[in-house]
């Protein structure tokens, strides 16, 4: 099983080849991901980075952390396991973030409901609360010369 560790604080000027050159002194590294923002595809200045099963990411991790790459001191620590739902596949959606609705199939028409026929306009409020009783008539604004006190608010 390979072992994954946990890049952070990673310089802008550092390449994937620096990051490899820097690991494959601990073992062999079997892969590199660097986290780049997929909207403004902008690097994110951290990364994982896969080692070989006989590798102890234990004593990487203690090694390199705080070495020195290229002009930055970076981090290292042992990844996290993945947590469930948050796979690769989803691209930036959260889990806590609600689905997207479907995409209308054809946006000019309206829905149709499984009979085939259109589906009527409910009203906005129930027939009993259209009829209610007349609201109040607004309260005319005092305009004294003193600006009006809110409640609550000190000086």
């Amino acid at each position: 099983m390979a072992k994954e560790l946990y890049v952070g604080h990673i310089s802008d000027n550092a390449s994937e080849q620096d990051i490899r050159k820097l690991f494959s002194v601990m073992g062999t590294v079997t892969s590199i991901h660097l986290i780049i923002d997929p909207e403004t595809r902008e690097f994110k200045r951290c990364g994982y980075v896969r080692m070989a099963a006989d590798v102890d990411p234990k004593d990487v991790a203690e090694t390199l952390d705080g070495a020195y790459l290229i002009d930055q001191i970076i981090t290292v620590s042992i990844a996290r396991p993945q947590k469930p739902g948050m796979s690769k596949s989803k691209g930036t959606r959260k889990p806590w973030m609600k689905p997207k609705p479907a995409a209308e199939k054809n946006p000019g028409q309206k829905p149709r409901n499984s009979s085939g026929s259109q589906k009527a306009a409910r009203p906005s409020r129930p027939a009993a609360t259209q009829a209610a009783a007349p609201s109040k008539p607004a309260r005319p604004r005092e305009t004294s010369g003193k600006p009006s006190r809110q409640p609550g608010k000190t000086r």
